[in-house]
């Protein structure tokens, strides 16, 4: 198997410039993945870019934020890329190159609970992956105000942390959200990402705006830089162990929402539950507008948007109004946060 990656990666250039590049997004629950991916989308560069977008949770919500946009948005949503479902991921490549007319990139966003080894390992262990995509660049978000929280996060025996391997792997490091911290902390972020992987390039950024010449086509992952970290990269076949204690709860509910009761109840469950919250997010429907409701929270920090702000697309008429909620953290109650998510339907 090694042999044949190595065989593969010393090919002519012009072997190389037919395989379709991928992009690897990953990084910790709330980082700014997202966010990242729609300002790619959005963006007017010319290129035609599929996504292949994966949550951890019941329910599909980044379906609904990101933009609508001519290019093809595929969401697996029935585990992580990393575990059980790398046949699919395999399989989905597939497909998207039988349409390689119509692709020139490949985007896989990784769920935030996600090892990017395995999603990695896809572009060496399978012989047609491997002949038409090259794995162009592991991009590792992080969110500057929070990493050094999730760095120090006590994991059971046997399980590993997830933000430490996501560094570990990075090609690129966007270091996101650098608005919200001091200089002082900053320094103390970039110190603490270079002790775990000194040879991956810092990018500052504020949403995600990173300029996109950094970040695609770049040609970054290198193999052997892997193989002298991880000798048994290509062997391993392994079942990433994700912390149980980590669950999400996903919510659905149809009618309108009574956004005084919304607000109260979300700033409740953030005050009281925030560190253990890693991450929350919905779509809803709010009473007296037909816009849609975004909401984003991460630990303590939330926010909202709506259609009218570019996010998304309005109700539609006739469309059923379900809101939908996850959340995504520890030791979460499933029956308390059903029925208070209720108590908040309008009247």
């Amino acid at each position: 198997m090694e042999q044949s990656s190595t065989k593969k990666m010393s090919e002519p250039p012009d072997v190389d410039a037919q395989r379709i590049p991928v992009t690897v997004v990953t990084g910790f629950l709330g980082s700014g993945k997202t966010t990242l991916i729609n300002r790619i989308l959005k963006e007017k560069h010319g290129r035609k870019i599929a996504v292949i977008e994966n949550e951890f949770g019941e329910i599909g919500i980044d379906d609904g934020i990101v933009f609508n946009s001519q290019e093809n948005i595929l969401e697996m949503n029935n585990g992580c890329i990393c575990c059980t479902v790398r046949g699919d991921l395999i399989k989905i490549l597939k497909k998207l190159w039988k349409r390689k007319n119509k692709i020139e990139h490949v985007l896989i966003e990784t769920t935030g609970l996600a090892d990017p080894a395995p999603v990695a390992q896809t572009f060496f262990v399978d012989d047609d992956v491997q002949e038409h995509y090259r794995l162009d660049a592991i991009i590792t978000v992080v969110d500057a105000k929070h990493l050094i929280q999730h760095l120090d996060d006590d994991k059971p025996e046997g399980v590993e942390n997830e933000a430490v391997e996501q560094l570990a792997f990075a090609d690129k490091v966007l270091l996101n959200k650098v608005d919200l911290v001091s200089a002082e902390e900053k320094q103390e972020v970039v110190k603490r990402i270079k002790a775990i992987n000194s040879s991956a390039d810092i990018i500052e950024t504020v949403q995600g705006n990173a300029p996109l010449e950094r970040i695609l086509e770049i040609k970054a992952f290198s193999l052997e830089r892997i193989l002298e970290g991880e000798p048994t990269f290509l062997e391993s076949d392994g079942e990433h162990q994700h912390d149980s204690s980590v669950t999400s709860v996903g919510l659905e509910l149809e009618g309108e929402m009574d956004m005084k009761k919304l607000d109260s109840w979300l700033g409740a469950i953030l005050r009281e539950k925030g560190t253990d919250i890693f991450r929350s997010k919905g779509i809803l429907a709010i009473k007296g507008t037909a816009d849609k409701l975004v909401f984003q929270g991460v630990h303590m920090l939330m926010g909202f948007a709506s259609s009218s702000e570019g996010v998304g697309k309005p109700w539609q008429d006739g469309e059923r109004r379900v809101n939908r909620i996850v959340f995504i953290g520890r030791h979460l109650d499933r029956k308390q946060l059903a029925s208070s998510f209720t108590a908040c339907l309008a009247d």
